[in-house]
């Protein structure tokens, strides 16, 4: 009886599982449907499902468009995002987690607070000061806000995946010759690789999808992908236009799944490091 009442509920969690993941993937599967056909196809009721395929909204958003400058805006600013923001949070989330006072954990929750208020609320100090500075509308710049907004995230993520590694590595390694910094990087960071991929994922994608800040500080010839689909996208008015959107949003998509799909093991390996106390 007990093996029969497994069986049905494993059945049930699959069930549930699959159509989770149909609703979830259905948004993306239209898109790309409808971004290879014209739009008096993409549009007409009941959908046309068998017309021609065409590439001609793909042609129109990257050739003619140049959405390739989009792209390697977006490049810059979330692998610069992504090289400061995991070089800070793996020294400052290794001396949090060997820390013993209390004094680093409430500094941290002080910064976990910032981070949770909307980006709205902190747009406007961040637009008087770089006017004042005459830094408007430059990569660095864009860099330095999604690094503070996002850093206190990474830290705290870090931070969890260090204090699962012992001590003992640490003591080990200094026993055998090694510095505080050698020890850091020749024997925790290893151990600690999964957890970092991990949170370089989540970092990564904290800054290739975000649309405020992008489109406030940066000019139409800077913004990244993400900011820049907004002008395809409310264009209502134009079919054609729209229909590039759609191009742009599935060319958006794509990078991140075969991002999660090629760090997959890594990213399982760090989820279950940072759920497991060690």
């Amino acid at each position: 009886m007990a093996r029969k009442s497994s069986r049905s509920l494993a059945g049930l969690l699959t069930v549930g599982l699959g159509l989770w993941v149909i609703l979830a993937a259905f948004p993306f599967l239209w898109m790309a449907l409808i971004s290879v056909r014209v739009p008096v196809d993409a549009f007409s009721v009941p959908p046309q499902l068998f017309a021609p395929f065409t590439l001609e909204n793909y042609h129109e958003l990257w050739v003619v468009d140049q959405f390739y400058v989009k792209f390697f805006n977006s490049a810059i600013v979330t692998l610069g995002v992504l090289c400061v923001s995991l070089s800070i949070g793996c020294l400052a989330g290794y001396a949090l987690s060997r820390y013993q006072g209390n004094l680093g954990f409430w500094l941290l929750m002080v910064a976990l607070v910032f981070r949770a208020l909307p980006h709205s609320t902190l747009l406007p100090g961040y637009q008087l000061a770089f006017a004042e500075l005459g830094v408007w509308n430059r990569y660095e710049t864009l860099i330095i806000v999604l690094v503070a907004i996002n850093q206190p995230f990474t830290i705290w993520m870090l931070r969890s995946f260090f204090a699962n590694i012992p001590k003992d590595l640490d003591e080990a390694a200094l026993v055998d010759g090694c510095t505080r910094a050698g020890a850091f990087f020749r024997v925790i960071v290893p151990v600690m690789w999964p957890g970092i991929v991990t949170t370089g994922l989540f970092s990564f994608l904290l800054a290739y999808n975000d649309f405020l800040i992008s489109s406030q500080l940066m000019n139409a010839d800077k913004q990244t992908m993400t900011a820049a689909l907004s002008a395809y996208i409310n264009a209502d008015d134009d079919a054609y236009k729209l229909m590039q959107g759609i191009a742009g949003a599935v060319s958006v998509t794509i990078p991140l799944i075969f991002l999660v799909l090629f760090f997959q093991r890594q990213l399982v390996s760090g989820l279950v490091q940072g759920a497991v106390k060690g």
